[in-house]
């Protein structure tokens, strides 16, 4: 049986691939930010803030029954995209899928290749905190 997670990634490679240059791409990956759910204001917190990332980016997240639920945001166009990305991959999947799944898409789609060294970094500081939120789950959140 194939990870939720994983089909989600497919996805959106996918529709990214179908994309003929990167200014498409960008365009599509800032269109998908704009359809982020607003961040509840509890979150928008220097607690919450992403360390690692030169843009300013909140993460929050809630579990329940078994489930984590990711809430997020950024001051940057582009960011908020890939921020809306990894919410539409990881959010709602459970505690086990988000700790276990490989994350390709970044690679498949070229992206690594793409962003500057500090956008880099600030998109695996996003997915690291992703996983440590989930992995503070593993022992208070059974579905």
């Amino acid at each position: 049986m194939t990870n939720p997670i994983e089909e989600r990634q497919r996805e959106l490679v996918e529709e990214l691939n179908l994309l003929p240059t990167w200014e498409d791409r960008y365009e599509y990956i800032i269109e998908f930010g704009k359809r982020l759910a607003p961040l509840p204001e509890q979150y928008r917190t220097e607690h919450y803030l992403v360390k690692g990332c030169l843009s300013k980016v909140w993460l929050g997240s809630e579990c329940r029954e078994g489930r984590v639920t990711y809430y997020a945001d950024s001051d940057a166009l582009l960011v908020k995209g890939l921020v809306a990305m990894l919410m539409h991959i990881f959010s709602g999947q459970t505690v086990e899928d988000i700790l276990n799944a490989r994350i390709f898409w970044v690679e498949e789609i070229g992206l690594n290749r793409f962003l500057s060294m500090t956008r880099a970094n600030g998109l695996m500081a996003m997915i690291r905190q992703i996983r440590r939120e989930a992995q503070s789950y593993k022992v208070h959140c059974h579905g």
